[in-house]
C-alpha cells in the first residue's frame, strides 16, 4: 500500500469541503427541480389565461398548449373594459372593492374583539357559547342560504350590500379560533401590569393586546379579503341590478349562451382582477407567514 504524502494530507480537508460542497448541490437540485415542475404545473393555468387575453378570438381555442399570441392585440382589454349594459368595468372593480374592503374591516375587527372576550375574559357561560361557536364551523353554507334569503328580503336589504356586510359585523368562528389562540400565547403578567398602571379591559385590549395581535389580524385580513374578492354564491343571490355587480358577477356577464361568449373579454378581465391578489401577496406574505406560525401557540 502506497503511503500518503505530505502534500496529499494537507489536500485532505479540501478535498473533503468539495465533496461536501457537492452533495450539497445534488441535495438543492434533487429538492428544487421537482418543485420548479410543480410550480409550473400549477401556475401554467394562469399563464395560460393571460396569454389568451393578448390574442384574437378565433386563435384562443386553436392552440390551447400555445403561451405565444401570434397576433398579439390589446382588443379584448378595450372590449372588457367598456363592459356591458352601459356601465363599464371600472364600476365593477369600485364595487369589489367596496364589498371586500368594507367586508374584511368588519370582520377582522369583530373577530379579534370577540377573540379577546373569549380568551381573557371571564364570563357566565363562556364555555358554552365558545363550543356554539365552533359548531357554526359545521354548518354548510346551503343550509343557511333560505333562511338567509328570507330573512333580509323581509328587513327590504335585497339589492344592496347590506346583506354581504352586515353580518360580518358578527365576526367569522374560524377567524375568532385563529386570533384567541394567538392572544393565549401572550403572557396574562401584560394585563395585570396594565391594570395596576391603571388600565381596565377596554384599554387593555386597544393598549396593550391590539397591537401584538396585528400579525395573526392581518392574516385575517388577507384571506377575508381573498375569499370575499372572489366571492359569487353572495353577489349572485343579493345583487341584480349590473350597476353594484362585482368583479365576479360582471365576468359572469361576458358569457352569453344566445349570442356567443366573448371569451378574449373575459380572460383580459380576469387576469386584471388578480392584480390586487398578487399584489397584496407581495406585499403582506411575511405577515401572513408570521401569523400562521404563531397562532398555535398557547398560553396559561
Amino acid at each position: 500500500m502506497a503511503a500518503i504524502t505530505g502534500p496529499t494530507l494537507r489536500r485532505l480537508p479540501k478535498l473533503r469541503q468539495d465533496a461536501g460542497q457537492r452533495k450539497a448541490i445534488v441535495s438543492s437540485m434533487a429538492y428544487h427541480a421537482p418543485t420548479l415542475i410543480l410550480s409550473l404545473l400549477m401556475i401554467y393555468p394562469i399563464l395560460w389565461m393571460f396569454a389568451s387575453s393578448f390574442k384574437v378570438p378565433t386563435d384562443i381555442w386553436k392552440d390551447v398548449s400555445s403561451l405565444i399570441p401570434k397576433q398579439p392585440t390589446l382588443d379584448n382589454y378595450i372590449k372588457g373594459w367598456a363592459g356591458f349594459g352601459g356601465v363599464r368595468f371600472d364600476t365593477f372593480y369600485i364595487n369589489s372593492f367596496i364589498y371586500a374592503g368594507g367586508a374584511t374591516l368588519f370582520q377582522v375587527v369583530s373577530s379579534a374583539i370577540a377573540a379577546f372576550g373569549f380568551a381573557r375574559i371571564r364570563f357566565f357561560g363562556r364555555n358554552f357559547w365558545f363550543t356554539c361557536m365552533l359548531l357554526t364551523l359545521m354548518l354548510p353554507v346551503q343550509v343557511l342560504i333560505i333562511p338567509q334569503y328570507i330573512m333580509f328580503k323581509q328587513l327590504g336589504w335585497i339589492n344592496t350590500y347590506l346583506p354581504l356586510l352586515v353580518p360580518r359585523l358578527c365576526g367569522s368562528a374560524f377567524f375568532i379560533f385563529m386570533i384567541m389562540q394567538f392572544i393565549r400565547g401572550l403572557p396574562k403578567e401584560l394585563d395585570e401590569a396594565a391594570r395596576i398602571d391603571g388600565c381596565g379591559t377596554i384599554g387593555i385590549f386597544f393598549r396593550i393586546i391590539l397591537p401584538l395581535i396585528q400579525p395573526a389580524m392581518i392574516t385575517a385580513a388577507i384571506f377575508t379579503f381573498y375569499w370575499t374578492w372572489e366571492d359569487f354564491m353572495g353577489p349572485l343571490l343579493y345583487l341584480s341590478n349590473p350597476k353594484t355587480y362585482t368583479l365576479s358577477l360582471a365576468l359572469r356577464g361576458f358569457a352569453d349562451p344566445g349570442t356567443g361568449t366573448d371569451w378574449g373579454a373575459i380572460f383580459a378581465m380576469a387576469s386584471l382582477s388578480l392584480v390586487p391578489v398578487f399584489a397584496i401577496f407581495v406585499f403582506f406574505q411575511r405577515y401572513l407567514v408570521q401569523g400562521i406560525s404563531t397562532t398555535g401557540l398557547t398560553g396559561g
